[in-house]
């Protein structure tokens, strides 16, 4: 019995293999520009972020794993590095004895502060500046649509207002 083996058409092939060019590129010039300029990479700048911007301060590990969608051992080891660099602290969470929260030290404000400006920069390079607001408009829907498929709890945004349109 012949088995059919699922196929992708010229254009889904096109757009599959950009995308994967652009998961395994992008990624890589993040990390080597933050590297390179705050001794951060992208995934502690992210922590970082998540903690700059969280509503009410300092978060659950719980909850700061699931707005970088990390996994808690991950995040852990991560959380860890940063907190000997003096840029994040743990304390115990006051309503649940077994969790911990985690907070932005005033360092790591100032370590976050110093790398925007270079992150920044580096992402209007090579995403924003090259698209036309059109483009944006659509990338945004696209990635969105992606996002909930991957996530439709949609963890990342419970943790931050959405921007308004």
């Amino acid at each position: 019995m012949t088995r059919l083996v699922p196929r992708l058409d010229a254009e889904e092939s096109a757009a599959w293999i950009s995308l994967v060019a652009l998961l395994e590129l992008l990624p890589s010039a993040l990390d080597s520009q933050l590297q390179r300029d705050s001794d951060l990479t992208h995934f502690e700048f992210a922590v970082l972020s998540v903690l700059r911007f969280s509503k009410d301060g300092p978060i659950r590990m719980s909850e700061l794993a699931a707005g970088t969608y990390a996994t808690l051992p991950r995040l852990s080891h991560v959380v860890t590095r940063l907190e000997r660099r003096g840029l994040v602290e743990r304390t115990p969470c006051a309503e649940d004895r077994r969790a911990t929260n985690v907070g932005l030290t005033d360092e790591g404000r100032r370590a976050l502060v110093r790398a925007t400006s270079g992150h920044i920069d580096l992402v209007r390079r090579v995403v924003i500046d090259s698209l036309s607001r059109e483009q944006l408009a659509q990338l945004t829907d696209i990635a969105g649509t992606i996002d909930r498929a991957l996530d439709p709890d949609q963890r990342f945004a419970s943790l931050f207002d959405a921007p308004s349109s």
